[in-house]
């Protein structure tokens, strides 16, 4: 050991020698971590290698178009099927189909000017100023946009596909009126759970007034459901627990003899609750959707009958849009994939 000296010169050899056995760990670490990222990024290139280029002998051709379908985070059976429909067309189009979040805290529709994608089809569920400055957004970065299920107003309109929401009011008012003969007192239940009816609720309240007239005891009554399955139920027991609709067909002024549902669950949720407080044929329900629950209701006479709106021709319609914009410029401004109703009559 070399002696000691004034100016601390054991201390500055010690402390030389241990921060050296400090750096050769040190070393290693970030040798270790240089590894592992280089190693990851070899696995990501070659994957995304795959996707692009097919493999010898797989003589798959790559995908012609990339597409971004923005949907809200609810997947109902109703959205549910618009993925189905979309899908099926993809496949037909040889496109490929990303799904994401309409949600605006999560910002994706805000970001898609940034994907790269050839195309997008939205259900925009926003504040339509909001939705209308993203749409635009993507047309001047020349991606074409089709809407779907709720339409935006512009200056120059996006192409549609979906219902005609005043037609859809139509037919419910044209179907209440089948099964009374007398005065209606009538309330539409709009729900969180299908936002594109609650969008346009004006369209459909003047649909229905249009078919049924001067035989609306009292303005048609507006009410709303949130996400929750159950809520239907809640909202029942509060409006007919204090105020039990009537024995005859005359209503009271504000007592409801008529309910029109706008979602699928909301209409199962109902229909339970009306036989539970014994009001089955006191209260006429036209539902929503389609499947076994509701038809099974409908032939027991609990609900009259069920408004159905085809989601996967929806979904289908605006793959094959959004294909032909990109492909040739030009699509039909609006696809009216129209509405089905079932009741007793119509089911096997």
């Amino acid at each position: 050991m070399p002696p000691p000296t004034r100016d601390g010169g054991i201390a500055r050899f010690h402390l030389a020698g241990y921060t050296s056995g400090m750096k050769s760990p040190l070393r290693v670490l970030i040798l270790v971590f240089g590894l592992l990222s280089l190693g990851t990024f070899l696995g990501s290139f070659f994957l995304a290698r795959r996707l692009y280029i097919p493999a010898p002998g797989e003589g798959a051709a790559p995908a012609n178009y990339h597409f971004s379908l923005y949907l809200p985070d609810n997947r109902n059976s109703f959205f549910t099927g618009i993925i189905r429909g979309a899908e099926q067309a993809a496949a037909e189009e040889d496109a490929v189909i990303s799904l994401h979040s309409i949600d605006p805290v999560k910002n994706e529709l805000e970001m898609a000017v940034y994907t790269g994608v050839d195309g997008v089809i939205v259900c925009p569920y926003l504040e339509d100023g909001m939705a209308r400055r993203y749409l635009n957004r993507l047309g001047t970065r020349q991606i074409p946009a089709v809407l779907i299920n709720h339409n935006v107003p512009n200056d120059q309109p996006w192409p549609f596909i979906g219902t005609n929401n005043f037609e859809v009011g139509r037919r419910i008012g044209t179907m209440a009126g089948k099964f009374s003969d007398g005065p209606l007192c009538l309330a539409v239940v709009y729900s969180d759970k299908a936002p594109g009816i609650y969008g346009e609720r004006e369209l459909v309240e003047m649909g229905i007034t249009t078919a049924l007239g001067g035989r609306l005891t009292v303005p048609i009554m507006g009410l709303r459901t949130n996400l929750n399955p159950l809520d239907a139920e809640a909202l029942l027991y509060r409006l007919f627990r204090s105020n039990p609709p009537p024995q005859t067909e005359i209503p009271a002024a504000d007592s409801i003899n008529t309910i029109v549902f706008t979602d699928p669950n909301d209409t199962i949720a109902a229909a339970q609750t009306l036989i539970d407080m014994n009001l089955v044929g006191r209260v006429r329900v036209i539902g929503f959707g389609s499947g076994q629950g509701i038809e099974d209701n409908i032939r027991k006479g609990v609900i009259a009958c069920s408004i159905v709106i085809n989601p996967e021709r929806i979904g289908y319609e605006a793959v094959r849009s959004l294909a032909a914009l990109r492909r040739t410029g030009y699509t039909s401004a609006s696809i009216d994939t129209g509405i089905e109703i079932i009741d007793r009559d119509s089911l096997p």
